[in-house]
């Protein structure tokens, strides 16, 4: 969960056998399962089972002061003066772009005492969901029977590109149409959106990611991972449309708890075959490019602790998605979790047999599935080397493609733009491409060189791309070439190119261009395949998938994970683990021992910071604890809030036993893992001398 669903990589692990323990998602819910949405929460459930009923205005509250970071991952307002809270590991991205050579904020923290030493964030977006509008009948309406995919896939992005267009010009937010059961229903989001965002406080690496990766994914765990930013408009602090108090008591053992957060993505309504797919094809692609990247990555870093450095965001998200992907693998090689998939599916095909008129209208989705799945099967790797860039490794590759397709697409009118070009989405999109994020070059070569060999690997050294991409040289050799030939890393450049339009990009002889004009041709046709011939038809499969579920068992279900706004519960609570009771609670004093068991050597080196205030800390104050809370990636920094809507934690992590999560729900052994909010306050005060910082929280 660690890098919180950032969009290069994606999490997961390795788990044991869960016998019958998963609840089937077509059926009533027996454990505290659910990613819900903030206009059908479960009201009906929690009232059951925990006797909650809370007015709608404590939902509103709590949705306007959840926040997402467009980094990937989430936060909220817990202050009047715009100050938000995540985790360190979600902020990295933004320290790291923040850090040089003499100054780390990643691994040396950060804190600004006064609001004139807070640093602004170079590119950093923060997105605040405002309303939600149910746009399904104009989506599917605009595809007419008939319509083959391609002409199916048309009609649907132009009335989706319509729609956000129209909501921004009316109401000057961010509008996104989102894609919910797989397109059973669509919804317009309206956000907010702040991009003066400032980094306040950081705690040091040591103590955010203590046990470093060996305890990633783990339990117990003893990590102060928090970080907060402030939000600014026209020059001053935000007074945000809402924010959270902060518990002064925590939370005890069995109490109910809730999280508002952006869980990335969830695969629990694929059907059987579908995520056969995935187990026997996508996953073992992904942890090979992981395992190659991670290996390219440590040998760069371990040169200097300068490129240490430079490497470490990277290098943390490639090991942590490599670990995250392993128990996703092993919870699809499970027996136990497959005879439930097929058991659900069976039981939903069963219902829709047995009624006719269910059965006409909605046909055989399973099948209608499955006929992509071959054509996705050989279209798959020419599509992530070549669309999705694995094939161009690197920062500049990203922005060249950015530039020619930005200049490419706007000279289409809305309605016809790929999705990520869409009016509604241009403003993001520059705040990415024009980012005066720092861009190493040697960095920058290693893992273009990397990504090229790899392309030679798997298509073939004699396949007419690789050799054009080539053009005579070693991977290494076209790699130093075209890094040293391009000068995209300059920001002006870039702007000078972007306002030339196209002709300055099709005339431009700087090498990331020329490379990205080069295999543009091909990547747009692999894709073209991908959205007309996997996408669309499985979109319409699951529409009509999601209309036997809505049937045959009603509509109070969730969807899957979009990383868009939802709301989970649980308790605190531990679990039995090979015959040993794990406590729900790790406290200050844990860590400590924790460190001293691995002999004070890194990742379990605690940071002098805490090694010299010991003697002033309450060792027995709660620093992590866990919940049946259903979380994935990119619920990392949700708030954990009580009853009374009071922060009592922070959203870190989930471990081992959660990681079959994206694909079924188990509460037996499986946690969410936050940091309490008692060790944030106690940290702040006695050793950061942040008193300021903590007087603020809640207030």
């Amino acid at each position: 969960m660690r890098t919180a669903l950032q969009n290069r990589w994606l999490p997961t692990l390795f788990l044991g056998t869960f016998m019958s323990l998963f609840v089937l998602p077509d059926l009533p819910l027996l454990a505290d399962e659910g990613m819900w949405l903030f206009n059908n929460p479960p009201k009906k459930l929690l009232k059951e089972k925990y006797n909650f009923d809370p007015p709608q205005q404590w939902y509103e509250h709590l949705q306007r002061a959840s926040v997402r970071f467009n980094s990937g991952g989430s936060g909220s307002f817990v202050s009047s003066e715009g100050l938000v809270m995540t985790n360190h590991h979600v902020g990295a991205d933004a320290m790291q772009k923040l850090s040089t050579k003499d100054k780390d904020y990643v691994k040396e923290g950060f804190y600004a005492r006064t609001r004139e030493e807070e640093l602004r964030c170079v590119d950093l977006e923060l997105n605040v969901l405002m309303s939600i509008e149910d746009v399904t009948e104009r989506v599917q309406a605009a595809v007419k029977p008939g319509m083959d995919p391609a002409e199916a896939e048309k009609a649907r992005r132009a009335v989706m590109n319509t729609i956000e267009k129209e909501s921004l010009d009316q109401t000057g937010l961010r509008s996104d149409v989102i894609t919910l059961y797989h397109g059973g229903l669509y919804h317009l989001y309206r956000f907010k959106k702040y991009t003066d965002v400032r980094l306040v406080f950081a705690p040091e690496l040591a103590i955010a990611f203590f046990g470093g990766d060996p305890d990633n994914f783990e339990y117990p765990r003893h990590d102060l991972d928090v970080c907060f930013f402030r939000v600014y408009e026209d020059g001053k602090p935000v007074k945000p449309p809402a924010f959270l108090r902060w518990s002064q008591k925590g939370v005890g053992d069995g109490e109910l708890v809730f999280v508002s957060g952006h869980p990335g993505r969830t695969s629990r309504q694929n059907t059987l075959a579908h995520l056969e797919f995935i187990r026997d094809r996508q996953l073992p692609h992904a942890l090979n490019k992981l395992r190659r990247w991670e290996v390219s990555l440590r040998t760069f870093s371990e040169r200097s602790d300068e490129n240490a450095r430079r490497a470490q965001d990277d290098l943390f998200g490639v090991q942590n998605a490599r670990k995250a992907f392993l128990g996703r693998l092993a919870g699809l090689h499970d027996p136990a979790v497959m005879r439930q998939k097929a058991a659900a599916e069976q039981a939903l095909r069963a219902a829709v047999e047995a009624d006719a008129k269910l059965k006409q209208q909605c046909g055989d989705p399973w099948q209608d599935v499955a006929a992509t799945l071959p054509v996705w099967s050989k279209a798959f790797l020419r599509y992530d080397l070549l669309e999705r860039g694995a094939a161009f490794n690197c920062e500049l590759f990203r922005i060249a493609r950015g530039l020619l397709r930005l200049a490419q697409e706007t000279q289409k009118p809305n309605a016809e733009r790929l999705r990520e070009y869409r009016e509604s989405n241009l403003e993001s999109l520059k705040q990415q491409l024009f980012s005066e994020a720092p861009i190493y070059d040697d960095l920058e070569t290693v893992k273009l060189a990397d990504s090229l060999s790899m392309m030679v690997e798997m298509l073939g050294w004699r396949n007419g791309l690789v050799q054009k991409v080539l053009a005579g040289r070693s991977p290494q050799q076209r790699a130093v070439e075209l890094v040293s030939g391009s000068k995209l890393a300059d920001v002006a450049v870039r702007k000078q190119l972007s306002e030339g339009g196209l002709k300055a990009i099709e005339q431009s002889t700087d090498a990331m261009l020329v490379l990205a004009r080069l295999v543009d041709e091909e990547a747009r046709a692999v894709r073209k395949i991908i959205e007309e011939q996997v996408e669309e038809p499985q979109r319409q499969a699951y529409q009509r998938l999601a209309q036997a579920r809505f049937a045959v068992y009603g509509t109070d279900l969730y969807p899957d994970a979009t990383f868009t706004l939802r709301l989970s519960f649980g308790v605190v609570k531990g679990y039995t683990e090979n015959g040993r009771q794990v406590p729900p609670w790790t406290t200050i004093g844990d860590a400590f021992r924790h460190a001293e068991k691995h002999g004070h050597k890194p990742p379990f080196q605690l940071p002098a910071s805490w090694t010299q205030r010991k003697d002033e800390l309450d060792l027995s104050t709660p620093l992590n604890f866990v919940s049946t809370a259903d979380i994935i990636g990119g619920n990392s920094g949700s708030p954990v809030v009580n009853r009374q809507g009071e922060v009592v934690g922070v959203i870190f992590d989930g471990n081992i036993q959660s990681l079959v999560w994206d694909y079924a729900f188990s509460d037996e052994q499986g946690r969410a893992t936050s940091v309490d909010c008692r060790a944030v306050v106690e940290a702040l005060r006695k050793i950061y001398d942040a008193g300021r910082l903590a007087d603020e929280l809640g207030r």
